[in-house]
């Protein structure tokens, strides 16, 4: 070997010695915040499945005592749903007021429902059936308010029965009224709100069908 690559090699090592020197802290540094990311990655996948495996036991408890006619159990479940994951919470939440209202416990399946954080999918739901309950309690302002901004027929409709119980029979019969312009004619839904209405003093819009 000539002495000029020896050189040459021993030129190159020196510059990786200096480089490793001026950079080995950062190269470092680098590879243990990769480490980092993965091993947390890891641990953020493992604790979510920990997460979703504890909501899914806690739904199959209320599921269980559903079954067996025992609210006590369902309801803690429920409550505990209600901080592990909301989907399931809401889904159980929605069995549990069912099941109270069949029991007759009409204000425990208000606060059942009302415990609930429904995404934008379902909220509507929660809020109809909440309302409904309201009314029977006579507390129409808090159902009116609760539909608002509603505008599907089931909703229209109670909120109809919400003031048409306050004595609001213009407004109710408006109410009345949008319902029946966003049901078909078939509609087994139709005819309830026809009586409905008619009840509070309007008259039923005629169909495409009628004469």
């Amino acid at each position: 070997m000539a002495i000029d690559d020896l050189l040459d090699e021993h030129e190159q090592s020196e510059r990786v010695r200096s480089w490793l020197k001026n950079n080995g802290a950062g190269l470092l540094g680098g590879v243990a915040l990769g480490l980092g990311v993965i091993l947390g990655w890891q641990w953020w996948q493992k604790d979510q499945a920990a997460k979703q495996e504890q909501a899914y036991q806690s739904y199959q408890t209320a599921v269980e005592g559903l079954a067996k006619g025992d609210l006590k159990q369902t309801q803690g479940a429920v409550d505990a749903l209600v901080k592990e994951d909301a989907l399931y919470a809401d889904v159980a939440g929605l069995q549990l007021a069912k099941a109270q209202i069949q029991a007759g416990e009409r204000d425990a399946a208000i606060a059942t429902l009302r415990a609930l954080t429904p995404d934008n999918a379902l909220r509507p739901l929660v809020n109809l059936r909440l309302a409904r309950l309201l009314i029977d309690a006579g507390k129409h302002d808090e159902a009116l308010k609760l539909l608002d901004k509603a505008d599907d027929a089931s909703s229209l409709e109670v909120r109809g029965d919400a003031l048409l119980a306050t004595g609001k029979q213009k407004e109710a019969q408006d109410a009345y009224t949008r319902a029946l312009t966003t049901l078909d004619a078939v509609s087994p839904q139709r005819r309830l709100v026809e009586l409905k209405l008619i009840d509070a003093g309007g008259t039923p819009p005629k169909t495409g069908g009628a004469a």
